[in-house]
């Protein structure tokens, strides 16, 4: 990897992850704000960034099909090993629920703008392409193992098909990708007005969520179980993107799927797993760990990957 490459794209993504830490150890807002501006961002400016993604994406290019494959194969198989090892690991329900969102829990804030600081804008379509196929997938899994083994307070945790539903279908990220995929698929030519207000609503999405990232990030509960937390993180940053990437080469992605396929799989752990932990009984302190880690070594380890694989 060029110098100017890591200088220019990978580190101002985690310098403003680093701001966002900054900006919530030093108290410069209230606690209570952070809440508010990760709803804005989740549920307006997202939309605004995926949704004309998606709607203008050629999504009949020979790259689509096989990234979609790869990452959702990728998914599954560190799906079976989390649930392998189950009865192996000598571990409490919830700690056990935090360990399997570890292993297979993506942050889009962090994979979109890093592949798209790499790759340029075509790699936006991919990158919505591959979004597109884990957001239910990870989601899914993650509710059903957490209601499965997770113990939240009070006892109360809905287990039922109708409440996986509407945790899944009342995800804004997922619900934007939908809607571009329709609009896609129905070939709705754009407004320019429409257009014009989802730019500036998409173009406040990044940096909004990259600080969000780094407000997350908690390194408190590491030292409580500094073996675990490190070896689930390890896996999920140095393990995850070389079976993402192997199998995007298997199933004949270009140049330009197999590096998005590998920032896919080397994104850190997802804040909203540990929200998830919290609210459905998990080990939060375990998640939030895992969080922290995952996310701080991938600056390591996400431009070694691509400089190993030719991708850079």
């Amino acid at each position: 990897m060029s110098p100017e490459l890591f200088v220019n794209g990978i580190l101002p993504v985690f310098l403003l992850i680093a701001l966002g830490y900054i900006l919530k150890v030093s108290g410069f807002l209230a606690p209570s704000v952070w809440g508010p501006i990760e709803r804005i961002a989740v549920y307006v400016f997202y939309p605004g960034f995926l949704i004309p993604a998606i709607w203008h994406a050629d999504l009949s290019g020979l790259s689509a099909g096989p990234i979609s494959l790869a990452v959702t194969v990728s998914f599954l198989i560190s799906a079976v090993i989390g649930l392998s090892l189950k009865p192996i690991l000598r571990l409490s329900g919830p700690t056990y629920t935090s360990v399997f969102q570890g292993l297979m829990r993506f942050n889009s804030f962090v994979f979109l703008p890093i592949a798209t600081a790499i790759f340029g804008p075509d790699a936006v379509s991919l990158a919505a392409v591959a979004m597109s196929a884990l957001i239910p997938l990870s989601n899914m899994a993650s509710i059903l193992v957490l209601a499965r083994w997770g113990e939240p307070e009070g006892g109360t945790n809905d287990r039922s098909v109708r409440a996986l539903l509407g945790r899944l279908f009342t995800n804004p990220i997922f619900l934007s990708c939908l809607i571009g995929l329709a609009l896609n698929f129905l070939k709705v030519n754009p407004v320019a007005f429409i257009e014009k207000d989802l730019k500036m609503l998409g173009d406040a999405a990044i940096p909004t969520g990259l600080i969000l990232a780094g407000a997350g990030l908690n390194f408190t509960y590491i030292r409580s179980k500094p073996y675990l937390v490190t070896t689930v993180s390890m896996f999920k940053i140095a393990v995850v993107p070389l079976i993402s990437w192997g199998l995007c080469r298997l199933f004949g992605g270009d140049h330009l799927a197999q590096g998005v396929a590998l920032c896919c799989g080397a994104a850190p752990c997802a804040a909203v797993a540990y929200v998830q932990a919290r609210h459905m009984g998990g080990d939060a302190p375990l998640m939030a760990g895992i969080v922290a880690l995952t996310t701080t070594l991938s600056l390591i380890t996400l431009p070694i990957l691509l400089w190993l694989y030719h991708l850079i």
